[in-house]
């Protein structure tokens, strides 16, 4: 399923062009199976719309606007952003959850939820970061020919020893 908006991606489809497309698709199939359903129980508790949002509290209607601005910000994400960024930042929902749920529902976060959120962060900056800040790379030497000197070259090149044997 989280391949689905790259697929999409590569038909050239617009995001509203997507959701309209997969809708009407979805209706075509589903919205004969309800009037029949109806009809084959004549009625009984109306048409199939009026029994539909029975039921919903504020929390569901929460939980349902959550999840379809969450479908709509992942496709505009892997439409300029890669799957590594997509998966960077649902990580990275981690901590504003667990601060919302330590308001919301009285949350008491677990050492292991401490740990995945720690290493979550470690590995975001990581990815992003140079590789100079990460390591320090050793500069590359050059023999001057005239009189067999070495020294450090001024531009940033890397030397690499190279050996053949595996003796280290």
């Amino acid at each position: 399923m989280s391949k689905m908006p790259v697929v999409i991606r590569s038909f050239g489809l617009e995001i509203i062009q997507n959701g309209t497309y997969f809708s009407r698709f979805g209706a075509m199939f589903n919205m004969p199976w309800l009037l029949l359903d109806d009809f084959r129980n004549e009625f009984e508790k109306g048409p199939w719309w009026q029994p539909l949002f029975k039921g919903y509290s504020f929390t569901t209607w929460l939980v349902v606007l959550n999840l379809g601005s969450t479908g709509l910000l992942v496709s505009w994400l892997m439409k300029y952003a890669d799957n590594i960024v997509k998966v960077y930042s649902t990580s990275m929902a981690m901590p504003l959850t667990t601060v919302l749920s330590l308001f919301l529902f009285d949350f008491r976060p677990t050492l292991q939820l401490f740990l995945g959120i720690v290493v979550c962060m470690m590995s975001l900056h990581m990815y992003f970061s140079p590789p100079s800040m990460l390591i320090e790379l050793p500069k590359m030497l050059n023999e001057d020919s005239e009189s067999g000197v070495q020294h450090a070259n001024n531009n940033e090149d890397v030397y690499v020893d190279r050996r053949t044997d595996s003796s280290g």
